[in-house]
């Protein structure tokens, strides 16, 4: 214990650290999501130790600095701190108990879904990694959730997932077309009328915005991808879930062939 308490404290006395620019692109585009306000004092603190223990510069079982170290090295009050870990305990990643202190938690007990969390790792891991994992989620929840719009999609959510692909269709180019991408998928499981599915959006945020960065310079992605998505749009609006369900699993697999293609020449910019 003592070994890992003294690794912490010398990675938590480092200066804060600055926002990266993969950082501002993950806030960028969670901004609708996010549970904090970066620009808080005891914000600022959460996303600093929350990134650090993310990348794994501060392990599971590490027991953090007392309140008192902790509040020194940041030159913040206590009350600042306090709020700062009471974020990072409702995202899973620490725990604190009376006389242990704050320890952080084993990775498998991260709420992984959190948005703010989804963004830290967007902005820290390994790319292929995170890709790969965000994308097998969607293959299991977006062609259910095509299915289910079908079926229960009342004529304002029809319209919404018809703007959008219209707005895709008028995109000039792949850039254009990210924020109207976006929102189809978006509308597609808001249309879906789960409340359960809903809440995910911001785990399909991420999933889009980690293959964007990766297949955005592939030529002739958007024209191969306007048919797959008008597919989806078109069984939606027929009203018939297996062939919705079918055409999302269709667009998946192409976008995750995409992704393999393009990973091995994807250079991360930090």
């Amino acid at each position: 214990m003592a070994a890992h308490a003294d690794a912490a404290a010398g990675i938590l006395s480092r200066p804060v650290q600055r926002q990266s620019a993969a950082a501002a692109r993950a806030d960028q585009t969670q901004g609708s999501s996010k549970t904090f306000s970066r620009r808080s004092l005891h914000g600022q603190i959460a996303y600093d130790i929350g990134t650090r223990i993310v990348r794994g510069d501060i392990q599971p079982g590490t027991v953090l600095p007392n309140e008192s170290d902790l509040s020194t090295q940041f030159s913040v009050s206590r009350t600042a701190l306090r709020e700062a870990i009471k974020v990072l305990a409702a995202k899973g990643l620490v725990e604190s108990r009376p006389k242990t202190g704050t320890r952080v938690r084993p990775r498998g007990e991260w709420n992984m879904l959190d948005p703010d969390l989804l963004a830290w790792q967007f902005a820290t891991q390994p790319m292929e990694r995170l890709a790969k994992d965000l994308f097998e989620i969607r293959q299991v929840i977006e062609p259910a959730a095509a299915a289910m719009a079908a079926e229960r999609a009342d004529d304002g959510q029809r319209t919404a997932i018809t703007r959008a692909f219209a707005d895709m269709e008028a995109a000039p180019d792949g850039d254009a077309s990210v924020e109207p991408d976006l929102r189809f998928h978006q509308s597609i499981l808001a249309a879906s009328n789960n409340e359960f599915l809903q809440p995910l959006g911001a785990l399909i945020e991420t999933a889009m915005a980690s293959s964007f960065r990766i297949t955005n310079n592939e030529p002739g992605a958007l024209q191969v991808s306007l048919p797959l998505h008008r597919a989806v749009r078109d069984a939606i609006l027929a009203r018939q879930p297996e062939e919705a369900r079918q055409a999302m699993r269709i667009l998946l697999e192409d976008a995750a062939r995409d992704m393999h293609r393009a990973l091995p020449h994807f250079k991360p910019t930090l």
